[in-house]
């Protein structure tokens, strides 16, 4: 059913709720693709079944068939992001050695990424954690082993001390500004607190 890389952000679109939407407003909430390219890919699955699509006046409004055999898969598909932000918190919980923080950012936190892009998480070693302890180590070659295996994608991990947040605040690299834009925190506080210097 998604032949067309617009498929799935139309498809994340409808099915996050049951309300009718117009174009514009499918158009609005996707994370990709221009108004008339929303507008194809929502005429093109309407075609195929999967769209529903009632006229109102001079406008359109488009839902997910929810009878469409495919219907289930596509909300499957469409909920594989909450899957494993819940998976990755359930992992940082179970960890021998807790992490000050966790959080997720870039394109894997704002649901636009593909088959190529990192799971960019960013984590912050506990007060006083050697950098190369054996367990602590342990435990990140095993998440990004279980990362690889669960989505196909590598894990692009941004390591550092409780320390090294001082300089990092101070210096102000661009992957701050990643961090203030759309990270999800997974565990510990808050990023915001945690950029703060709040923590």
């Amino acid at each position: 059913m998604i032949s067309h890389p617009l498929d799935s952000a139309v498809f994340h679109v409808l099915a996050g709720t049951t309300q009718a939407l117009t174009g514009r407003q499918v158009a609005r909430l996707a994370s990709e693709g221009s108004q008339q390219g929303i507008w194809k890919a929502l005429n093109r699955l309407v075609d195929e079944g999967v769209v529903e699509r009632e006229e109102a006046g001079s406008s359109a409004l488009y839902t997910l068939n929810r009878e469409h055999l495919a219907a289930p898969a596509i909300e499957l598909l469409t909920n594989l992001r909450g899957d494993l932000l819940e998976r990755l918190r359930r992992t940082f919980g179970n960890w021998e050695i807790r992490p000050m923080h966790v959080s997720m950012f870039g394109s894997a936190a704002r649901g636009d990424g593909d088959t190529d892009s990192d799971i960019d998480l960013f984590i912050v070693r506990p007060e006083g954690m050697d950098v190369e302890d054996a367990t602590w180590r342990d435990q990140l070659d095993k998440l990004a082993d279980s990362v690889r295996r669960w989505t196909g994608n590598h894990a692009g991990i941004v390591e550092l001390s409780a320390g090294d947040l001082v300089e990092l605040r101070r210096r102000r690299p661009p992957v701050l500004d990643e961090l203030d834009a759309d990270a999800i925190t997974l565990a510990g506080p808050d990023v915001a607190k945690i950029l703060r210097g709040e923590s």
